[in-house]
């Protein structure tokens, strides 16, 4: 069990982190890719996200292309350049597909700005309004890592599918949802000694807490290691671990992923789910590949996680991993990257009162990476 009691630790951050930016959940992700329109099929038909809004050369936008899905209260963004001049093309060319915005939903994206930048954000989107025949929506922006940026959104006055600009979408094809219910947390990876700045900009410029932290210790194999730290907002809606590498033996799977994201960037989404063996047979079934773990971590799986409500065959044929707080356990699994590069992956996630990480699965997480960096021939 981690410790201090996560409810305390929970206590603590609604008590360090500061109300002056209410952030009421995520509004959406926003990817970058070559392809816009083939990267939404793929969300469509190997995820069983839905179609909700577009934006491109038929609504008078020139220089992009963008997709909106959705599932549960997840919103995804898949936009794509559409011409050599566009700033995205140079976004595509450095990173490969990557997540480029993470908007929140404010109250006031004005004073969002306003009380961020005060605090020392870079200034991304100065406070605009737009609007259309649905309503208005304030909208504002400031840097993070690398080129990720976070958007304020103010949507309170607006009643169209999305946001102005775009139109309603839907293609016809309509694969059945997998069950995602919403984003659970959402982790950054940066470079080297860059894991406490960073901290210390969520602390400072957005008024979130620590959460609570790993070190090499907890987070490492015989070959590689990493550091992480979670990042909360008062609420607890929002949650950013963030990592840096550690030194170990071997090439660790943050190094590898700025290696080849060329810079610090959004390494996984954690989306949530009620009925995780149900989703992950979905997902399996329509082509989405996790990584594995070896038939071993079951052998004493219920010792070190006590009594559950799932079978534990059942997990072990789904390759599900079981950790256990003291709030309660849940349970995660991850895919493979789901792009070219080894960056970017989807973790599957069902809490059953744990308010945790998944501690107890790191080493065999990592050590299934390090295989995977293995055959990639990066480890």
């Amino acid at each position: 069990m981690e410790t201090p009691s996560l409810n305390r630790t929970y206590k603590k951050v609604v008590e360090q982190a500061q109300d002056f930016l209410p952030i009421l959940g995520t509004d959406y992700i926003e990817m970058i890719v070559g392809n816009a329109k083939q990267s939404a099929h793929y969300f469509k038909t190997a995820f069983g996200f839905q179609d909700l809004a577009f934006s491109g050369m038929e609504t008078g936008r020139k220089d992009r292309v963008s997709y909106v899905l959705q599932q549960g209260k997840i919103r995804l963004v898949i936009t794509a350049p559409l011409t050599p001049e566009s700033e995205l093309w140079e976004h595509v060319r450095t990173h490969g597909d990557g997540v480029k915005v993470v908007a929140l939903w404010v109250e006031d994206a004005t004073k969002a700005f306003q009380e961020t930048v005060k605090r020392g954000a870079k200034p991304y989107l100065e406070p605009c309004v737009e609007s259309d025949s649905f309503g208005r929506v304030v909208k504002s922006g400031i840097h993070t890592y690398g080129e990720t940026v976070h958007l304020f959104i103010e949507r309170h006055d607006y009643r169209g599918a999305f946001l102005p600009g775009f139109v309603s979408h839907n293609s016809g094809f309509a694969p059945a949802e997998s069950g995602l219910l919403y984003i659970d947390h959402m982790v950054g990876n940066v470079d080297w000694g860059q894991m406490n700045t960073w901290c210390s900009f969520y602390a400072e410029v957005m008024g979130f807490a620590q959460l609570i932290s790993f070190d090499d210790k907890d987070i490492s194999t015989d070959y590689t290691a990493l550091m992480s730290k979670v990042m909360s907002n008062g609420s607890g809606y929002i949650k950013f671990p963030i990592n840096e590498p550690a030194k170990g033996k071997k090439k660790s799977q943050i190094e590898e992923y700025i290696e080849y994201y060329r810079g610090p960037g959004v390494q996984h989404i954690a989306v949530a789910t009620g009925d995780i063996v149900k989703t992950v047979q979905d997902l399996r079934a329509r082509g989405v590949q996790f990584l594995e773990v070896p038939d071993s971590y079951y052998a004493d799986l219920m010792h070190r996680v006590g009594q559950i409500d799932e079978e534990i065959e059942v997990l072990k044929s789904l390759r599900i991993l079981v950790d256990r707080d003291d709030q309660g356990y849940l349970l995660q699994l991850f895919t493979k990257p789901i792009v070219d590069r080894p960056t970017v992956f989807i973790e599957i996630i069902q809490r059953k009162g744990a308010t945790s990480f998944g501690k107890g699965n790191f080493k065999a997480l990592f050590e299934s990476i390090e295989r995977e960096q293995e055959l990639r021939g990066t480890l």
